[in-house]
């Protein structure tokens, strides 16, 4: 279904008057399953800390990118396919594929921006010790794994979840989402628990 979006995005004749995006990109390409596990097995093993002073605020999100788009924005033109916006850069129509559950959602305001590894997550493996600068990268990085368009039920579902307490309805994304997983924690340097190292190897066994 990625290639599928793509191509409906390549194909689609821009409306006049409105600010369109090229084809869809989508989140960068992860490594490998090899490099996967090699960088699995390089990340510190260790039990959760503490939720002790999280607030959702302490990783500003959805800042600005370009022009008048913001992160939010900016995924939602990218991972999308025939996307128009104003401009505002407000999507005016499009449609987008939610990898998570297998679904196609055609009301922007029923997308949410999935940050892969949740903020709660990356603060008890180790974000809770980083500057808000750096905690602000993590929340709005466009050059990772880490911010994908979902269904809004999907993203309800997954919480602040890792992977021993929750993996994608859609199974036959298990590979994709351990790969980017694992590639978001190894670049931040965040510890994994040992259930979570589980789960992703079993995630990683699919592909």
């Amino acid at each position: 279904m990625r290639r599928l979006a793509v191509a409906v995005v390549s194909a689609t004749v821009l409306a006049t008057g409105l600010l369109a995006q090229p084809a869809a990109a989508y989140p960068p390409t992860p490594p490998g399953e090899s490099v996967t596990r090699d960088h699995l097995a390089q990340l510190t093993v260790a039990p959760d800390g503490s939720m002790d002073g999280y607030d959702r605020e302490l990783f500003p999100h959805w800042s600005s990118q370009s022009g008048t788009c913001d992160t939010r924005e900016t995924v939602l033109r990218r991972d999308g396919a025939g996307v128009t916006v104003d401009d505002a850069c407000e999507p005016t129509s499009g449609s987008w594929y939610s990898v998570y559950d297998g679904v196609w959602v055609s009301d922007d305001s029923d997308v949410h921006i999935d940050h892969v590894v949740p903020l709660a997550e990356a603060w008890r493996t180790g974000a809770r010790d980083w500057s808000e600068s750096r905690r602000e990268a993590f929340a709005n990085d466009l050059a990772s794994q880490q911010l994908i368009a979902v269904s809004g039920s999907s993203n309800m579902s997954k919480g602040d979840r890792a992977p021993e307490e929750w993996r994608p309805g859609n199974s036959g994304y298990w590979c994709m989402y351990a790969r980017s997983w694992v590639n978001v924690k190894y670049t931040y340097d965040l510890t994994v628990s040992g259930a979570e190292v589980t789960a992703l190897e079993d995630m990683l066994a699919t592909c």
